[in-house]
């Protein structure tokens, strides 16, 4: 077994582990709030959790090119690896409380825009993308340090205590907003544990900050934003177009069949810096690539064969009676989302080695996505089946040109 361990199976495995028991621990989470705020609360809620994942990006962008830098880094032999994280983390932290102050201000707006009632979590949404921002930064350095064991229980710690700080929040009354709020401050927790252990890898000297991150991020900010459009938009889409119960069982579908794309995610942070660490050598980073698609498979294939066997019962004890009107619709979201982790990947891979062409396939993909379910409506067995043959479009065309790639060593 601790041979398997450290192996690259053994590793991504082991990160892909530590998002699936983060998602158990997400799936309590989204039971015990859909049960206690009721289905069309729980509509509100998911509505700014996927805003926030959606605003995510620019935080997971960080994370990708801080781990792409420290990795490559590394690999070179350069001794101020990791020098400018200090900076960083710093100046996102500063950023997060003029955040504050200006959503305050705009709270009524943006309530409006995510057509939610509670003005104070809509305000909370930007705050808690840029608190994001300062962990993945965080955790970006310690993928590229390969303290993936730390990243891992790190993912682990962080759903826990979001369930935690949303329980105590909703019990001192602040519903769909103190569920929310949670989240923002799982991240401070989580962030404050992880300083100790990443300063002992950090230069003495942090006198640059990492001088092309900013400039090597536009290709994974880019990439994201389309990603997390492609997974979270229909969830928006039909908070507008259906509203209310409907939404809400939506909303609970549209959680479950996505657990496939937060284990794509953990195999990903593995995924990136060794293949950028890879390809730095010239070597080929395929095999890493196909061993992940393989793991999302293995995990994919059970979960949509539950989904259409017992889809409406499933829906039924862990959500209620009021949250099965998707049943119907699970299955195929379930094949849609296996499909979106693998281009998740193969994602991930591409950027590794500083690749952008594929981002066209992704701006089609998300685009076409909009316009089709504005067009299918509030049918959500229609909107599933749409989202299924969209996602197989694009995992075609990205995995076509990721295995297509040879190895090759960056430019001087």
């Amino acid at each position: 077994m601790s041979g398997l361990a450290r192996t690259d199976t053994g590793r991504a495995a082991g990160l892909g582990a530590a998002v699936i028991a983060a998602n158990v621990v997400a799936l309590v989470f989204t039971v015990v709030f859909a049960r206690v705020l009721g289905a069309t609360d729980y509509g509100s809620l998911a509505t700014l959790m996927s805003a926030f994942i959606i605003l995510m990006v620019p935080g997971s962008a960080l994370q990708v090119a801080v781990a792409r830098e420290v990795s490559a880094s590394l690999a070179a032999g350069e001794r101020d690896a990791g020098a400018g994280v200090r900076h960083w983390v710093t100046r996102l932290l500063l950023a997060a409380l003029v955040v504050a102050a200006v959503a305050v201000l705009l709270r009524d707006v943006l309530a409006a825009v995510l057509n939610v009632d509670q003005e104070w979590g809509a305000a909370a949404v930007p705050v808690t993308a840029v608190l994001w921002m300062a962990l993945s930064v965080e955790r970006g350095a310690l993928q590229g340090f390969q303290r993936y064991k730390l990243v891992a229980w790190s993912i682990i710690a962080e759903a826990g205590a979001r369930l935690a700080c949303a329980l105590l929040l909703v019990a001192a009354g602040l519903g769909v907003t103190g569920a929310f709020v949670g989240t923002a401050l799982s991240f401070v927790a989580v962030g404050g544990l992880l300083a100790a252990p990443l300063a002992q890898h950090l230069p003495e000297a942090d006198g640059h900050p990492l001088r092309q991150l900013l400039r090597g991020a536009g290709g994974p900010v880019l990439a994201l934003t389309l990603l997390f459009v492609l997974q979270e938009v229909h969830v928006i889409v039909v908070k507008h177009e259906a509203g209310g119960d409907t939404a809400g069982a939506y909303a609970v579908a549209a959680v479950a069949a996505k657990a496939i794309v937060w284990v794509a995610v953990g195999l990903g942070m593995y995924l990136l810096p060794e293949t950028a660490r890879r390809w730095r050598g010239g070597e080929d980073a395929r095999p890493i690539l196909l061993r992940t698609l393989g793991l999302v498979a293995a995990a994919a294939v059970p979960m949509v064969l539950i989904y259409a066997a017992a889809g409406e019962p499933l829906l039924r004890a862990v959500f209620g009676d009021d949250l099965t009107a998707a049943s119907g619709a699970l299955p195929w979201l379930g094949l849609a989302m296996a499909l979106l982790a693998c281009v998740y990947l193969a994602t991930q891979f591409l950027l590794a080695m500083h690749r952008r062409g594929f981002i066209a396939a992704l701006a089609v993909a998300a685009s076409a996505e909009v316009i089709v379910l504005l067009a299918i409506g509030a049918h959500l067995t229609r909107i599933a089946l749409a989202l299924f043959a969209i996602q197989l479009a694009t995992a075609a065309c990205v995995l076509t040109v990721s295995l297509r790639m040879q190895a090759a060593a960056p430019e001087s």
